[in-house]
């Protein structure tokens, strides 16, 4: 299983959890995807555990690792 660690924040501000209305914390979670996991660490909230995946992760590096995957 191909593992690889990486930090992802927010592009600037404080977000705010739209549920739990608590500050999101950077921690540490693991993205799936086929047979690879992915350490990372996003913007998580600490009540219910919502992750947000920022915008240009998720149109950008995302992408990428998709691509990556799929022709092996």
């Amino acid at each position: 299983m191909l593992r690889q660690e990486q930090n992802f924040a927010p592009d600037h501000g404080t977000w705010i959890c739209g549920r739990c209305r608590v500050p999101l914390e950077q921690i540490k979670v693991q993205a799936l995807y086929l047979q690879s996991a992915f350490d990372v660490t996003l913007p998580r909230c600490p009540k219910c555990g919502m992750t947000l995946i920022p915008e240009y992760l998720a149109e950008g590096k995302m992408q990428e690792v998709e691509a990556l995957v799929e022709d092996k």
